[in-house]
């Protein structure tokens, strides 16, 4: 996948374009029906279609203090885009200086770049520019006055409710993996990089790996059989996610790490994509660290027996 990082690049493609536009946090099924639209548009006109995003959430821009943990940090966004089949993504750097961009001028342009511009594609109800000015209807004057087809696509439901990026952080947070992937058209999953604890895992037995997700959503504090991906090869582990009660010293941001069974080396600085298995228990504070080794031999072996023959 070809990756932008700017309007101007957009250029140097291949006429004319089909452009599918959103932030696409979780790229659920109602993101794919965008990009998907524009593809499948693209494809009998011989166009070239172009995912374009934004990095980082505008959310974490214009309310900062206010804005919800993400369903994908922009390399998981990535990653999943690239899952699905794009030839070219353009990842448009999101400041307060662009997010003072009057609509009419962001899509000016876009204009101006392709050679040319065909269509557009987003959700109905995007909204853009400066103050959240620009929406459909104003992609639609502009399109007729411009040359070019605007398409919105209409909400997605699953079983009745529609598909949205808060819809899945909710489930999330409960711990509904599986409504959450009805949502998400695929299991949930974390994307962290691994970085340095304080090696008290591999002092007690039981070496775990650290993650730091990216501001990424998490489910309920607990510990978790999960899956965990390293360079595209698989392996199964414990996660636990919380706070450590037991050999903390007042930690104030939740923990996640992952104990990787039959698993022996180095992966600082290596990215993890994991998958919360099934629930195992919830976390707790034993009376010393001998009391929380027995409970994690007793976890591990509950792993064990729950892996497929």
């Amino acid at each position: 996948m070809e990756i932008l990082h700017s309007i101007s690049e957009l250029a140097q493609l291949r006429g004319p374009l089909f452009l599918a536009i959103g932030v696409f946090d979780g790229v659920h099924r109602g993101h794919q029906a965008v990009i998907s639209t524009s593809a499948n548009h693209a494809r009998p006109e011989n166009g070239t279609p172009v995912v374009v995003t934004f990095d980082p959430h505008p959310e974490k821009i214009l309310r900062p203090q206010a804005a919800p943990h993400l369903l994908t940090a922009t390399q998981h966004k990535i990653a999943l885009i690239r899952d699905i089949g794009v030839a070219h993504l353009l990842v448009i750097h999101f400041d307060k200086q662009f997010a003072a961009t009057p609509p009419q001028d962001f899509v000016g342009q876009l204009i101006i770049h392709s050679k040319p511009l065909r269509e557009i594609c987003v959700g109905h109800e995007w909204s853009f520019g400066k103050d959240r000015a620009g929406n459909l209807d104003l992609l639609k004057r502009l399109g007729a006055r411009f040359n070019f087809n605007v398409v919105g696509i209409a909400p997605v439901k699953v079983k009745g409710a529609v598909v949205s990026s808060t819809a899945v952080r909710h489930a999330i947070e409960d711990g509904d993996f599986a409504k959450a992937a009805e949502m998400l058209g695929r299991e949930y999953t974390i994307l962290g990089t691994v970085g340095h604890g304080d090696n008290l895992g591999k002092k007690i037995g039981f070496p775990t790996a650290n993650l730091s997700a990216h501001s990424e959503q998490f489910p309920p504090n607990g510990v978790y059989l999960a899956e965990a991906r390293i360079a595209d090869v698989l392996y199964h582990g414990v996660v636990n996610l919380g706070f450590r009660p037991t050999v903390s010293s007042g930690e104030s941001e939740r923990v996640l790490e992952i104990h990787l069974l039959d698993f022996n080396r180095e992966i600082y600085g290596d990215d993890v994509e994991v998958r919360f298995v099934q629930y195992l228990r919830p976390e707790k504070k034993f009376e010393n660290v001998d009391a929380l080794v027995r409970q994690i031999r007793l976890d591990v072996s509950q792993a064990r027996e729950l892996l497929p023959a």
